[in-house]
Parts: structure tokens; C-alpha cells; sequence
């Protein structure tokens, strides 16, 4: 009886986790999507998906209030035994109708943790992890005394936003408050951090009733601050198994998962190692899968899929039942993802044997390669960089930051 199907209640904004709804299907469960009516034309797993019902806007144009009503008016002819949100900006989503519709799960307070990049430094520092020295940006005095004691350069950060998108880098104390005023009444929304130049990671991982199943860590071979500031070259590779590196962030992510209290699902962290001092610092976290193809770039490297694993994880959670991960592999994988300025660009000059995915968006060009040798993926990547530079790639202004959850 506790295994056969129960009710999935997947919510997105974004086009993605295809292959989460096509496993939680697949295990015999009824599977709702709740989307932005903007994502009707994009090609979603209908066949895996029991209903879709699309909202007006997208994500902080939802009005919650209705959403609330809408899956209420669900619930009466359908038990709804969890809800899931596949992306960053869906988890205030999920951990609100959570919270009323008392469904188990990450409620609101463990939810910021995992969207609000101040209380992910106040917890951080709490429980003695290493993060780059910050302040919130509420008080006057307190960001004086903040700039006269440590050393700029600084970043500006949104509190809520994914990526790298509205970070604003200061040299001074000056500039700093000329951006704060600019800021106004949104500087609510923002904190300031010291910017440490070093090698950006992050960790991919699976993790269920608080034990880490699985763990991946790939360096960003361009970061994504580097890409929000100044357009190029995506570019990402996992590290060499069992290296220095990848035991330190291993480590700092397991202290992460436990002071944040993420108790199973999947998890996507990133770290850096500060050039000045060699130490790992905490960046930010997120409950789901990483983005810009990297859930493609860690089954290349390893044959797991993180979608497919995550929705069997969340599966096995509410029936009530053992969940095993699959064997791995221990490949090399990268990924070079560009903006295109052709809609659909002709990639098929790319022809070694190691490619092992191409990216299928509309105006991107991207590769993702696979090997035994880590120095064969990293030398791919930089020849396809070039290429890519030379013949497909363009840039375009990251889009201004108005509106704040």
C-alpha cells in the first residue's frame, strides 16, 4: 500500500527539470506543474505531467495569494503529499504553501537559508565556517565602521537574486555610498561583502534524511561574476578525484549541508579559495540543481543524473522506502557555454569523440566534452573557447534589478 503513487506538486518558473517530472512519473506518481503562463509554448515532458496550470507573470509578479487559493481549490478532489520547487527563485513559492497548507517539507526558516544570501553568511559565520567579511547595509553606522576596517575592494550583492546578476563591485568608501544612496529604499535588499580574488568551485550534490549521497566538485574556469560583469565564455570542469581541493570543499559542504539544516533533496554550493590566503570561503547555497547546464556537465562526469536521482529521493520520501544510488563513474567533464548571435548556431565543426552534450537553447552556443584525462577536457575547453570567441559568441546587458522577494 505505501508504495503505490502519490501526488507531486512541482512548481518552476523557469523552462527546466524536465527529467525530474519525467522520474517522478515513472515511479508511478501523479505529477502537477504549476509555471508562468510566459513557459506555455516551451517544450515541457506533457506526456509525464497530469496537468499543468500556468500563472500570470513570472516569478515575483505570482500572486501568492491566488496561488494559495489555486492549489487549495487542487487539494479538494486531490491529496497533495509534496511539494517540490525546481528552482531558486520557486522555494519562497513551495516553503509559503507549505507553511499554510501544513504539507512536510523545508518550511520558511530553513527556506531563507537557502535564498537569502545574508542569513546564509549570519548562519555561516554562527557556526564558524569560514565567509568573506560582510555587513547588512541597514544601519548607517554600521557600514562606516565596516568600510573603515576592511580593506575594499567590495561587492554589493542582492540578498535574493541567483547567479551573479545586480552584483556591483566598489573600490572605495565613496563609490560604496554613492551606490547605497543610489540604492534607495532597496538597499533593504542588498549587503556588502569583501570581494576575495581566488578559484570559484562548486559542489553538486544529493543528500537524504541529512547524509550526503553523492558529492561532485568542479571549478568555474571563468566565473560567474566574470561572465554577470563583462560577457565571454562560460566554462566549468569537475576536479581531479580525490585532489586536495576537492576534500577541502567536501568538507566546508558537509558543515554547510549540517548548520543548514537541508535535509534531503539536492543541493548546489559554491565556495572560493582566496589567492591571498589559501582558505575556502562560503559563497552560497541553493536547494536544487545547479544551473546553466551543469546538471548535464556532472551525469557526463559521473552517469548520475541529478534530476532523475533528486525526484527518486523525494519519491522514496513520501512512500516511505529505501532510495539507492546508482554506481558512478569517475570521467573528467566540462562544459563552454556562450550567448549566441545565431539563433540556432551550426556547432557541427565541432566534431571530437569526447563531446558529449550540446546545448539545445535558442541563441547559446555550448558544448559540454567527456574523457578519462582531465588535461583532455580542460584543453578542449580552451580550444572551443577560442572558436567559440571567434566565430559565435556576443554579449548582452543583464537586465536591471527592480523587484526583490
Amino acid at each position: 500500500m505505501e508504495n503505490q503513487g502519490h501526488t507531486f506538486l512541482c512548481i518552476s518558473n523557469y523552462f527546466k527539470g524536465n527529467a525530474f517530472l519525467v522520474s517522478l512519473k515513472k515511479q508511478g506518481n501523479q505529477v502537477f506543474l504549476v509555471t508562468s503562463e510566459k513557459l506555455k509554448d516551451s517544450p515541457w515532458a506533457y506526456e509525464y505531467i497530469d496537468e499543468v496550470f500556468y500563472m500570470p507573470g513570472q516569478d515575483l509578479d505570482w500572486d501568492l495569494d491566488l496561488l494559495l487559493k489555486g492549489v487549495g481549490g487542487l487539494m479538494k478532489d486531490h491529496k497533495i503529499d509534496s511539494i517540490v520547487a525546481l528552482d531558486d527563485y520557486d522555494v519562497e513559492k513551495a516553503t509559503f504553501l507549505r507553511e499554510n497548507l501544513r504539507i512536510p517539507g523545508m518550511g520558511q526558516t530553513t527556506g531563507r537559508y537557502f535564498r537569502d544570501k545574508l542569513a546564509m553568511r549570519i548562519k555561516a559565520q554562527d557556526a564558524g565556517i569560514n565567509v568573506p567579511p560582510f555587513s547588512p547595509l541597514f544601519n548607517d553606522e554600521d557600514i562606516n565602521q565596516y568600510a573603515d576596517h576592511v580593506k575594499a575592494p567590495w561587492v554589493l550583492k542582492p540578498r535574493s537574486e541567483a547567479s551573479a546578476h545586480g552584483i556591483i563591485k566598489v573600490h572605495n568608501k565613496e563609490d560604496l555610498w554613492k551606490h547605497i544612496h543610489e540604492l534607495g529604499d532597496n538597499r533593504l535588499h542588498y549587503l556588502v561583502e569583501q570581494f576575495k580574488p581566488g578559484d570559484v568551485y562548486h559542489a553538486d550534490g544529493l543528500i537524504l534524511e541529512g547524509k550526503s549521497l553523492f558529492l561532485t566538485v568542479s571549478k568555474y574556469l571563468t566565473t560567474p561574476m566574470e561572465i554577470s560583469q563583462g560577457g565571454g565564455i562560460f566554462r566549468s570542469a569537475n576536479l581531479e578525484y580525490g585532489s586536495e581541493d576537492e576534500q577541502a570543499i567536501k568538507k566546508a559542504n558537509k558543515a554547510i549541508m549540517k548548520a543548514f539544516g537541508l535535509k534531503s533533496g539536492a543541493s548546489h554550493t559554491e565556495f572560493i579559495k582566496c589567492h591571498e590566503d589559501g582558505k575556502i570561503y562560503f559563497l552560497e547555497t541553493s536547494s536544487r540543481v545547479g544551473g546553466a547546464h551543469l546538471a548535464e556537465m556532472v551525469e557526463a562526469a559521473t552517469q548520475i543524473n541529478l534530476w532523475a536521482e533528486w525526484a527518486k529521493i523525494e519519491d522514496a520520501l513520501v512512500k516511505g522506502k529505501d532510495y539507492k544510488l546508482p554506481k558512478s563513474s569517475k570521467h573528467y567533464a566540462g562544459i563552454v557555454l556562450t550567448l549566441s548571435k545565431y539563433q540556432h548556431p551550426d556547432l557541427s565543426s565541432f566534431d571530437d569523440p569526447e563531446i558529449y552534450f550540446r546545448v539545445p537553447l535558442d541563441y547559446h552556443a555550448g558544448l559540454i566534452v567527456r574523457s578519462k584525462s582531465r588535461d583532455r577536457v580542460l584543453e578542449l575547453l580552451d580550444n572551443y573557447a577560442e572558436r567559440l570567441t571567434k566565430d559565435y559568441s556576443t554579449t548582452a546587458a543583464a537586465p536591471e534589478v527592480k523587484k526583490f522577494h
